[in-house]
């Protein structure tokens, strides 16, 4: 069986948990504690799996990958079950493009090991980080809402079901909303992952079902 090593506050994690969920895959937890003062990540048996020391990983008959962008799209082509990723070419490159907007420009920015060196090394106060963390999503948001906008004829923005994009949106969302961040101006945003709450494969890889 498939193992993930999963931390349930990892919005990384929450991602691959959204796909696992959607394609209807089992699969088997393995919780590494990445809370500053645990570091399980750091730990030599975990570092020996992934040497890059982050969540998520997946291990799969002995063979073990990181990354959960490249995990979400092995899994969409590995397993049945509706596609993550749109059938035209242009489209699939667009939706990898708005998800890449928060896997690459903004959630790198507002990682853990970022916020916990910007503490460190640079004296960040509790206001400082929080004024970091608000400027980089309001940064991606920003140029997401547009694109979003262009996209209301279909219940989700790349057709009728959810793809890598929703998968990438909603951790983002979750987090925004744990540093009280005022979402209001991004409406369509905030209708997709509505919409999104509505379904079980959502609800499933919440963080809070994950911490269960």
């Amino acid at each position: 069986m498939l193992k993930l090593y999963d931390y349930w506050r990892s919005s990384a994690a929450y991602r691959v948990r959204i796909a696992l969920a959607l394609k209807g895959v089992p699969f088997e937890r393995e919780v590494i504690n990445i809370k500053p003062g645990e570091d399980e990540q750091k730990g030599e048996a975990y570092a020996a799996l992934n040497p890059q020391k982050r969540v998520p990983s997946i291990e799969l008959n002995g063979r073990v990958s990181g990354q959960s962008m490249a995990i979400i799209e092995w899994i969409d082509e590995t397993y049945e079950g509706a596609p993550l990723l749109p059938s035209d070419s242009w489209e699939r490159l667009e939706c990898r493009a708005f998800a890449d907007v928060i896997a690459c420009d903004v959630h790198p920015l507002n990682n853990l090991s970022v916020l916990s060196d910007l503490r460190s090394s640079f004296d960040a106060s509790d206001e400082d980080i929080a004024r970091w963390y608000h400027h980089w999503i309001i940064e991606g948001f920003t140029a997401l809402e547009v694109e979003a906008q262009g996209r209301t004829e279909t219940k989700f923005l790349f057709g009728d079901a959810p793809s890598l994009a929703e998968i990438a949106l909603v951790p983002q969302i979750y987090n925004a909303r744990r540093y009280d961040m005022d979402l209001s101006a991004f409406p369509r945003l905030l209708e997709i992952d509505a919409t999104c709450e509505k379904i079980e494969a959502f609800q499933a890889a919440t963080p809070e079902r994950a911490k269960a």
